[in-house]
């Protein structure tokens, strides 16, 4: 890698890097902040200098907005830091192809420093103070402000541009993240605008990805500018897709046999006989090979009735759930969808445990242990194959002392059950134990709908039946749940999902192909 001025102001040449973006290469590691400028620095020490990472990273956006607009009238808001200076790049290269630049500085150009000073210094054009006024007439805006780099909440005229900014008719291009936007949880620092197309650099961040940071960044595109992939080594985080589950549902066995592929034991409702129904079925579509509803008998013949291929077994009582688990080919056990709360639902989860069966808990399952959480950690321990799955409201319940980002609750939530944690939402997590973690973001708003969490719980059952581990059956059920979602569109009912399940375990195989 070099880096070459041809005329020793103006004009910067690149040679030896692709500044190009890369969804091909599935570059799905997620880097904190702080890994980032770790990053940075480690490529600095190396062949690179300061300079040229922001020469780079600066190209990459001009090339992502040529791509999409023809010249316009265009403001580029730069801050005091290496965001701005990114900027400086990006005023350069697109007054050098014809467009007409406006370049709106907050601070003093006097005060700028290192690579930021070096690139302001070869912009010839001028620059005015940064004002909500400065907005007037632009066609497209260039949020260089101040990126991942921001710590504290925007005040004062900082928040007023921002939200002047926001309002303002024309896209917005966000370099490295929207001003406002932490790069670690997504979170809103005090105001932030929301980007049509956000260009980040070697790697997303988590904030790209976690709410409402991934609805802020619009589409969100990674460029190269040369940082040696080496330096993404060590990311235990990444965005959910089908690459890191290759092998997710395991690959059947030409001699095998239906039990050979699991047979996953339902927990079935007394009144909401729906919720247990959606498992069941979701959890034989995505691999299971034989699945049965343990029913209570007062409903049994509504369960019975209702399912063809789902076997249903009537329970007089919570005992003949332990009875039941006696036969050694109920291999995995779905309970919390319609379970109803109280000691019933404690029963069938501590029987479940005690045989050492592979469980996924939702629901009601979790919400029975509200009054002691304790009880249901101490019943998972020791069992690998435990995972569950709570939404927000559910996830306070059973861990009311965790906080902080979404990423850091569901890992502290691993930890502390010693099971993998599915914390859903319109961003859900998944977190092991050992502190692996994926951010899904394949999931379209119309998932939110009665009965889906109950379908996830079946395929992740499915899926840990059929041979997957814990914690790809649940990433990889995550992601299929939500590729079914979007291949039916608006108006799809959670049962839907069942039947498009085979489009998209297609769709999981055709990714891998990539």
């Amino acid at each position: 890698f070099f880096f070459q001025a041809e005329d020793g102001i103006r004009d910067y040449k690149v040679t030896g890097v692709q500044t190009c973006a890369l969804p091909i290469l599935r570059q799905l590691e997620l880097l904190t902040v702080e890994q980032m400028y770790a990053a940075d620095r480690a490529a600095i020490r190396g062949n690179l200098t300061a300079e040229i990472l922001m020469e780079r990273a600066g190209r990459a956006v001009s090339e992502q907005i040529q791509r999409r607009w023809q010249p316009k009238n265009t403001v580029i808001l730069c801050g005091p830091g290496a965001n701005g200076g990114d900027g400086w790049v990006v005023a350069r290269q697109l007054a050098a192809a014809g467009w007409p630049i406006k370049v709106a500085l907050v601070g003093d150009r006097a005060r700028l420093k290192g690579e930021t000073a070096h690139h302001a210094g070869h912009w010839a054009g001028s620059v005015e103070p940064a004002t909500p006024d400065v907005f007037s007439g632009a066609e497209l805006i260039v949020d260089a402000l101040f990126g991942a780099g921001l710590n504290r909440e925007l005040q004062g005229t900082e928040a007023t541009i921002v939200n002047a900014m926001d309002k303002h008719p024309a896209p917005v291009v966000a370099i490295d993240l929207p001003t406002g936007v932490n790069g670690n949880d997504g979170q809103v620092m005090g105001a932030a605008a929301t980007a049509d197309l956000t260009v980040t650099f070697f790697r997303k961040k988590p904030g790209h990805l976690l709410v409402p940071g991934r609805f802020l960044a619009g589409e969100t595109v990674v460029a190269d500018i040369g940082i040696p992939q080496e330096f993404a080594a060590d990311a235990t985080t990444f965005e959910n897709a089908p690459t890191l589950w290759p092998n997710t549902p395991p690959e059947l066995n030409p001699g095998g046999h239906k039990y050979s592929r699991g047979h996953v034991l339902v927990g079935g409702g007394l009144r909401t006989t729906g919720a247990s129904r959606l498992a069941a079925r979701s959890a034989l579509r995505a691999g299971a090979g034989l699945v049965t509803i343990a029913a209570p008998t007062e409903s049994w013949p509504i369960y019975a009735a209702a399912e063809l291929e789902v076997m249903v077994h009537p329970l007089a009582s919570s005992q003949d759930f332990s009875d039941l688990l006696q036969d050694s080919r109920f291999t995995t056990v779905i309970l919390g969808p319609g379970l109803g709360v109280g000691e019933r639902a404690q029963h069938l989860v501590k029987f479940a445990a005690m045989a050492k069966r592979k469980l996924v808990l939702d629901a009601d399952a979790l919400t029975a242990f509200t009054e002691r959480p304790e009880d249901l950690f101490s019943l998972l321990d020791g069992n690998s194959s435990s995972i569950l799955t709570p939404h927000a409201g559910e996830f306070r319940r059973i861990f009311p002392d965790i906080g902080g980002s979404k990423l850091n609750q569901a890992r502290l939530a691993a930890a502390r059950s010693k099971a993998t944690v599915i914390l859903k939402g319109p961003d859900t997590v998944v977190a092991a134990p050992d502190g692996r973690a994926v951010i899904n973001s394949n999931a379209p708003p119309w998932l939110a709908t009665a009965g889906s969490g109950d379908v996830l719980a079946g395929i992740v059952a499915g899926l840990l039946s059929a041979g997957s581990p814990p914690f790809e059956a649940a990433a990889a059920a995550v992601w299929l749940h939500g590729a079914a979602a979007t291949a039916l569109g608006g108006g799809m009912l959670a049962s839907d999902l069942i039947k498009e399940l085979p489009n998209a375990f297609a769709d999981a195989a055709n990714f891998q192909d990539r």
